[in-house]
């Protein structure tokens, strides 16, 4: 399948948002319940919230654009670190949030999400970004397989909000070279 990895515009707003209404509950453990993950998408993952991140100067969404089909994005933010727990363990400094990173499951496993991390920690580390974290649900196997595989190591946890649960994450960090 012929695609592109691109910077978003506004005018991606809506698929994006789509996007993330099938991507993020795969992301979830089995336990979460739907209204959890109604209450975030709607709250973090819609429309309006991709405009505002969009807009946002120091965040940078990328998008894997299958001939106009949105099969996959990634959200970095250049900013520091606002959980206290996180920047405690963050060593590369400055260090950019990989906020966001997922692919349409159509497209697991072949190769869509390695070339997503790729543009990701290219984008991060021409913006000046030293080292690149995330945090990822400390049940989420796959992805923490993926993370480790492209680089990143477990340095931490910190607790997520997600509706009316508390979840718990690896906090992982990895190098960024110019």
């Amino acid at each position: 399948m012929t695609h592109v990895i691109r910077k978003a515009d506004r005018d991606d707003a809506g698929r994006l948002a789509a996007l993330a209404a099938v991507t993020f509950p795969l992301a979830c453990p089995p336990s979460t319940s739907p209204a959890d993950i109604a209450a975030h998408l709607a709250n973090t993952l819609s429309e309006a919230n991709f405009v505002s991140y969009l807009g946002d100067p120091a965040v940078t969404v990328l998008v894997i654009d299958a001939v106009g089909e949105l099969c996959g994005y990634s959200l970095l933010a250049a900013r520091p670190a606002q959980d206290p727990g996180v920047a405690a363990v963050l060593t590369m400094l400055p260090s950019t949030e990989l906020s966001k990173c997922y692919v349409h499951p159509d497209h697991h496993g072949l190769g869509a999400a390695a070339e997503l991390m790729h543009a990701s920690i290219s984008a991060a580390a021409a913006a000046g970004a030293r080292g690149l974290w995330l945090g990822v649900n400390d049940q989420n196997a796959r992805a923490i397989r993926f993370y480790e595989k492209s680089g990143f190591r477990k340095v931490g946890t910190k607790s997520f909000t997600l509706g009316s649960t508390v979840e718990h994450d690896f906090v992982m960090e990895r190098p960024l070279t110019p």
